[in-house]
Parts: structure tokens; C-alpha cells; sequence
């Protein structure tokens, strides 16, 4: 859910919004579900969405269904077919032809691979013989198949341009992700709202949060990341047996503290309780389960580390008492710690990580102080933010989207939302870092399991979730920024993970 902690209230003042366009209708015509069931002769091809575009390289997925049918949740049930991307550098002219990854699936991937940086290519993707239809955006402004409005109104082809890639020569990846939830059961519901339904996992399939996070840990080892960065709500409430399970998978991509780090949200804040009676003493209240399982001993929950001559700033934006539906916020020792080490490593090459943005802009759903860190906290650091000629990005998660922003106050630094790995989109981002700047791009997780939930968890919300989850542009999960990095250095060979 937005800022995971959507009220009563603000869903009320969202649905007035939404009852006075009929998208709910136009988006159940577009999915092809209508009241009655028709013959599982056809299939219908919908929800096609670029995903990913590098400097050489595009994602494109889509998915297939049985017209007419309904899954229960608004959604055709799943066809499987075949799926094909047509493309070229002319609209007229789709000569090349790539299929789609496991053909014979509802749940299309296409690759297209030795694209030109600075090339327009147009595509459409076909099922059946059948074009595939662009996830709707009724609610906002946006575009979900390419970086132009080409073929929007004509039903396809579509376009886009592959960015350049940043100056110099490549040095590193790090995979950066957000709120894995682990131990959560039902996705996208509204505490008190009836007319919201939670979806819930398929029967007899394993827990959803588990699918997501074992299969954004492999992808991520694929794709050649050598730090991985979690932001915060690793466990929907910090129960100890979720952060235990969560550690586990998170180990399969390397160590703790060496090859990935992770930061508090407020979903991993302390609780009260006899399942957690055998944590420590919470500093703020109840017991801290996340504080043993993450920063044992004398640890502090937040943290700075120098990687290859990134100086890496860890921040728990939940370092205080609550019921985690209020703003985020450090402690006033942390406070002093982050502004301290911002101070000290201003002209180093730095990046922060931490849940709770700093800024939320451009939401369908309404904005609250509940999405961002405490809003005196935030004018400091961002004040803080402009005299760091290093600092070039902020990750944060807690939103659930995937969107960037850029703040006159700190023009410098992208501030990047991720969408959470638990939920349609379902993924990670790729920061890939150049002696001259850094390439950012959202990946969906691919394993079958994670791609038939990411696709059944996109009807959150009455259908209405990817306008706010997946980003309204291509720029919001796929960015290319110049920065001077050249402090920084390539890993040993025997930096690696074992």
C-alpha cells in the first residue's frame, strides 16, 4: 500500500477522485473481463509495459488471458501462448522479431539486446497474432510503453530512445530494493476499508514475500551486482521467525555487512508482545527482534561504510517510538551521526540509503506526512545534501513505487523511490557506476513463480496499483546521470562473494 499505512481517510479522499471517471469500467473492457464467460478459443494481450531500458538493451513484458473469464480478483484468468516482439528503427519497418522468454506462458519477458545508444526503435508486441494493449493510465499522466506519446492513440507501434551511457568506464553494480515484507499474507489491503480486498497467493503455492525475495536475489547475482542494499520493511512486522527467514535468503547473495547491508523501516519497529519477549529491550518501547537480528551487540541500526571508495551512509529512519503510520525520523544522536559523517566525506563519492524518502511528489493517492521522513529533518539534510558535492543518490523505499525526483534544494543528488520487491512490479533497481556516473534501471524479478504473483498482486486496489507502483514515465525506474566518480575503483578479484 502507498507508504504502507494508507488510511480510512485518505482512501476516502482517493476514491472521490477515482468514482468520477469510470476507469474501474474502461480498465475491466481493456482486461477483457466482462460479466460473462465466453469460449477459450482466443486470447486477449494486455498490461504491456517497458520495464527496462539500458543503454543497450529493453525488458518489455505483457500478459495473456482467456477473454471473458474472471480469476475473482477482476482479471482474465491466465492463457498460456506464445509472444513475440516486432521491432526496427522505422514504424513501418518491424523487421527483426524477438520471442518471448519460456514461450508458451500468460506471463511474457522479452529482451531486446544490441540496441544503439541514441536510436529511436518502434515495437509492438503480439500474442496469437493478436496486439498486446498498454496498461492503462486513467488516473494520471503517464506512460507505461515507451519514452514518447508515438502509437498511444493509434494503438501501437510504440517508441523509445536508448540513453547514452554515462561517461568512462564501468566500475561496479549494486542492487538496491525495499520492503520485502516477509511474513506478510495478504497484499494491498486498507485497514477498516471492506470495499478493499487483499490479494492473497494462490493455493499451494509458497508464501509470496519468499517467492519475491529468493527470486530478487538470484536475478541480482545475475546481474552482476557486487553489493546488494536493503531499504527497510524487510518484515511486515518484525516477528522473529520473518526476520530469521528473511537473513537466510538474503545470505544466498553473499554476507551480512560485507556483500549486502540492510536499514529499518517502520514495519521492522519494535513490538510488544510475548512472540517477541525474547529480543532485547527496545529503545524506544517493546522488544527490538530487527536490532538482534541485523545489528547484534552494541551495534548502532544505522551505519557508514567505505566500498571500493563509495562511502555508503545506512540511515533507520524509524529511530523512534510509534506505531509505524507517522512520519519517519532519526534519533537526535543519529541525527548528529548523519549530518557529522554527510560533513566529513562531503567531496567522496557517497550514496545514502534508508526507508522513509525524503520527498513525495506526483502520488494519484493522497500525500501525507506519514510518506517521508519528518519534514524538519528533511529541510536539514537537504541543506546538508547541497554542500556534498560527492552525495549523487538517495534510495529510499516505503512508498512502493517507482519514482524520481530531483529537489531544487540539492539539485545534485537524484532522489530515487523503489517499488517494493513483495508486490506487483515486484523488483529490484540496478545501479551500475562509471568513472563518470552512475545508470539506474528497475528490473522486474523473472523466476515463474515471482512473475505469475507479481502479475495476480497488480490488481491491488481495484486494478488501480500500477499507476502508482510502476512509474509514470520509463525516467522514473530508468535514469542515466553524469557524475564525477573516478575516486572510485573496481573490486579486487578476491573482494568477491563466496
Amino acid at each position: 500500500m502507498p507508504g504502507c499505512d494508507f488510511t480510512r481517510r485518505e482512501f476516502l479522499r482517493w476514491s472521490g477522485v477515482a468514482a468520477a471517471s469510470p476507469f474501474l469500467a474502461r480498465r475491466q473492457l481493456l482486461t477483457g473481463v466482462t460479466q460473462s464467460r465466453s469460449a477459450r478459443t482466443s486470447v486477449a494481450a494486455v498490461n504491456l509495459e517497458l520495464v527496462t531500458l539500458t543503454e543497450g538493451s529493453a525488458v518489455i513484458t505483457w500478459y495473456t488471458g482467456h477473454p471473458g473469464t474472471d480469476d475473482g480478483l477482476g482479471r482474465m484468468e491466465p492463457a498460456r501462448s506464445d509472444g513475440e516482439v516486432q521491432w526496427g528503427t522505422h514504424p513501418d519497418r518491424l523487421r527483426r522479431t524477438t520471442r518471448s522468454r519460456g514461450d508458451d506462458t500468460p506471463y511474457h519477458v522479452v529482451e531486446l539486446t544490441g540496441l544503439e545508444p541514441g536510436e529511436t526503435y518502434y515495437y509492438r508486441a503480439r500474442s496469437q497474432g493478436t496486439d498486446a494493449r498498454p496498461t492503462p493510465f486513467d488516473l494520471i499522466a503517464g506512460n507505461a510503453v515507451g519514452t514518447s506519446d508515438f502509437g498511444l492513440a493509434a494503438g501501437g507501434p510504440y517508441s523509445f530512445t536508448v540513453p547514452k551511457p554515462p561517461p568512462g568506464r564501468f566500475l561496479f553494480s549494486i542492487a538496491l530494493c525495499n520492503d520485502l515484507h516477509m511474513g506478510e499474507t495478504q497484499a494491498g489491503l486498507v485497514g477498516g476499508i471492506p470495499q478493499i480486498k487483499g490479494v492473497s497467493q494462490l493455493p499451494g503455492r509458497p508464501p509470496y514475500p519468499e517467492v519475491m525475495l529468493e527470486s530478487m536475489v538470484e536475478d541480482a547475482r545475475d546481474a552482476g551486482a557486487r553489493y546488494l542494499f536493503a531499504a527497510g520493511d524487510i518484515t511486515a512486522e518484525a516477528v522473529p521467525l520473518d526476520l530469521s527467514r528473511a537473513g537466510k535468503l538474503l545470505n544466498r547473495f553473499g554476507r551480512h555487512q560485507h556483500d549486502y547491508f540492510v536499514t529499518r523501516g517502520n514495519h521492522d519497529r519494535s513490538h510488544a508482545g510475548t512472540e517477541y519477549a525474547q529480543c532485547r529491550v527496545g529503545a524506544w518501547e517493546g522488544n527490538d527482534c530487527f536490532h538482534d537480528q541485523f545489528f547484534p551487540g552494541d551495534q548502532p541500526t544505522y551505519f557508514s561504510r567505505s566500498l571500493d571508495g563509495l562511502r555508503v551512509l545506512g540511515i533507520d529512519t524509524y529511530d523512534k517510538a510509534g506505531r509505524g503510520s507517522d512520519p519517519g525520523a532519526l534519533s537526535t544522536d543519529q541525527f548528529e551521526w548523519f549530518r557529522s559523517e554527510l560533513a566529513k566525506h562531503q567531496n567522496q563519492p557517497m550514496m545514502v540509503f534508508g526507508h522513509h524518502p525524503l520527498i513525495v511528489k506526483e502520488s494519484p493517492f493522497p500525500i501525507t506526512p506519514s510518506n517521508t521522513l519528518d519534514t524538519t529533518q528533511t529541510a536539514t539534510v537537504l541543506g546538508d545534501y547541497a554542500k556534498s558535492p560527492g552525495l549523487f543518490l538517495h534510495h529510499a523505499g516505503h512508498t512502493h513505487r517507482n519514482k524520481r525526483t530531483v529537489s531544487p534544494l540539492a539539485p545534485a543528488v537524484t532522489l530515487q523511490e523503489i517499488a517494493a520487491v513483495k508486490e506487483y512490479p515486484g523488483g529490484f533497481s540496478l545501479l551500475r557506476l562509471y568513472t563518470g556516473g552512475f545508470a539506474l534501471n528497475f528490473h522486474k524479478t523473472r523466476s515463474p513463480l515471482s512473475r505469475e504473483w507479481s502479475e495476480r498482486s497488480r490488481q491491488e486496489i481495484s486494478g488501480a496499483w500500477p499507476q502508482f507502483a510502476l512509474g509514470s514515465s520509463v525516467a522514473d525506474r530508468n535514469t542515466v546521470v553524469k557524475h564525477d566518480l573516478s575516486d572510485l575503483r573496481r573490486p579486487s578479484k578476491h573482494s568477491g562473494r563466496p
